[in-house]
């Protein structure tokens, strides 16, 4: 007989979620593991302060210098030789280029002045100092 149910036929009336709480459990500790790997690291630098900022436009060369003098262009480090080639490379006039030189509070002022030597050597004479903005008191 195809069409009766048998006495052991059961009705399901509950499901088990143990495993599936156990599995999402490890895949949300895989995740935070790895995730500290993804990562990337930053430069590690103390903006001065300052009650007026303004906010900058497309075209700009992105300048950190840390307490150790060491300079990086859009991220990465660079030296004189490096900050030439990128300036040459780029395809916007020199005229319209910006750049943004964001220095510790704690680096050497000639460090900021060569990097403001070497861009207006190359013909870029729009820059901008970064600070962060302080709050009024």
């Amino acid at each position: 007989m195809a069409g009766k149910a048998s006495q052991d036929d059961y009705e399901i009336s509950g499901i088990n979620v143990t495993p599936l709480v156990d599995i999402m459990l490890v895949l949300l500790i895989i995740f935070l593991v790895t995730a500290t790997y993804i990562v990337k690291e930053a430069i590690k630098i103390e903006l001065p302060r300052a009650t007026a900022s303004s906010e900058t436009a497309a075209h700009t060369l992105q300048f950190l210098i840390n307490k150790d003098g060491e300079t990086y262009l859009d991220g990465a480090k660079a030296d004189d030789a490096a900050i030439v080639r990128k300036i040459q490379a780029s395809p916007e006039n020199r005229a319209d280029l910006q750049a943004v030189i964001g220095a510790d509070r704690d680096a050497r002022h000639g460090a900021v002045v060569h990097v403001l030597d070497l861009l207006n050597g190359q013909g870029v004479t729009k820059f901008a100092i970064q600070v962060e903005r302080e709050m009024p008191k």
